[in-house]
């Protein structure tokens, strides 16, 4: 039994922010790749920062400040790839056991994003200039990535939640678009402080049916949740072995958005398993590309024909593919890898336009199914243009 708590579950899902690189000690060159800091980055984040760069930049130089001086921002720059299909240190980064697979060829990269400055080192204010002209960097304040009063611990905590979230949910989201059968459940992961829910469920506690319809994940909570106008529901749960039904109300949080106040967690018993070997990296958007790795280790042939393709973007176990953050970055880091095709989530398409590196498609994708698609089309000679754009 694995579990997996996805970083935007919740009614409604947030997750609450931009988190920072796994080992807190960012500043590592990317060309070195598998040595420093890297992050496949959860949420994204609109700008580039210039503007608010150089002006900073304008005021420190009035200010008589040296150009080796440090200044509160972190630059993003271009991390390594990583096929999900090869290895990484001698190890397969998926492995399956207890199931046939087959030989699979060609490359699927999952891409990161590296972050330079934050607590244990500084962006100069030359660095900064320099970052400010790379259309391939992006600067944003330090506060934007390392949140006040978090903790290097508590960073690392986070990142390999989110990573080992990504992971479950790729094997479930790989599982159900190949049609075999596993176990899924959905359990309370905490709650709105005085919501509706507050004093009658608690964490852990696995959500069973609500108003009447069983329930096995939160896309099901929440069409229930909406269909209910605001009327009251029947929350069947167990709780320490025990099964209990309560009343909840849900509250209207405005514009008719019906919400019970908690987030969820999910817990899986898959038939097989699927281990991951990837331990420089955190964070959830591998989701998607891991996902694939699954189902072509698992089908017969060869879903790319041996073609590098590359792509990023968060899963849910029901296999819709989520927005992350460093996009730009991303797509430079692929195409300076070797990757031709880029799977982008259909959420980050407004940073996409306009930043696409020479010699790289992009194919607009919201689902699994939708990106495997993507991916076969492509690796039989299908012009990438024919397939799902990004557009402004």
């Amino acid at each position: 039994m694995s579990s997996s708590v996805p970083p935007t579950a919740g009614i409604p899902a947030d997750d609450g922010g931009v988190r920072p690189p796994e080992d807190g000690s960012p500043g590592e060159h990317p060309g070195s790749a598998g040595e420093g800091p890297v992050r496949a980055w959860s949420k994204p984040r609109t700008g580039r920062g210039l503007v608010g760069a150089v002006a900073a930049v304008a005021t420190l130089v009035l200010g008589g400040i040296v150009w080796a001086a440090p200044v509160p921002y972190v630059v993003e720059l271009p991390g390594p790839v990583y096929n999900t299909l090869g290895t990484d240190n001698g190890k397969d980064i998926i492995a399956i056991k207890g199931r046939q697979t087959y030989p699979a060829q060609g490359a699927l990269d999952l891409t990161t994003v590296y972050v330079e400055g934050g607590p244990n080192s500084n962006v100069s204010l030359l660095g900064l200039i320099r970052s400010a002209l790379d259309p391939s960097q992006s600067i944003l304040p330090v506060d934007a990535v390392y949140p006040k009063g978090v903790t290097t611990q508590t960073v690392s905590q986070e990142n390999a939640q989110e990573m080992q979230s990504s992971q479950d949910n790729a094997v479930a989201a790989a599982l159900k678009t190949l049609s075999i059968p596993f176990q899924q459940q959905v359990r309370i992961a905490s709650l709105v402080d005085n919501s509706a829910s507050a004093g009658k469920l608690q964490p852990q506690d696995t959500i069973v049916s609500v108003g009447g319809q069983k329930v096995d994940s939160l896309t099901a909570i929440q069409a229930l949740v909406a269909s209910s106008k605001g009327k009251p529901l029947d929350v069947v749960f167990v709780r320490n072995g025990a099964q209990h039904t309560v009343s909840i109300t849900p509250r209207d949080s405005g514009n008719g958005h019906y919400l019970l106040g908690f987030t969820v967690a999910y817990s899986f018993a898959f038939p097989f398993t699927v281990d991951f070997a990837l331990d420089r990296v955190g964070g959830p958007s591998a989701g998607m590309m891991f996902a694939l790795g699954i189902v072509d280790k698992l089908t017969p042939g060869n879903l790319t024909n041996g073609k590098q393709i590359a792509g990023t973007g968060t899963i849910s176990p029901d296999g819709t593919v989520g927005e992350i953050g460093g996009i730009v970055q991303k797509m430079e880091g692929a195409r300076s890898q070797g990757a031709t095709l880029f799977l982008a989530p259909a959420g980050n398409c407004g940073e996409v336009v306009g930043h696409v590196p020479s010699g790289l498609s992009v194919v607009k994708v919201d689902t699994l199914d939708g990106a495997r698609h993507a991916v076969e089309a492509y690796a039989q000679g299908t012009d990438p243009a024919t397939l799902p754009q990004c557009t402004k």
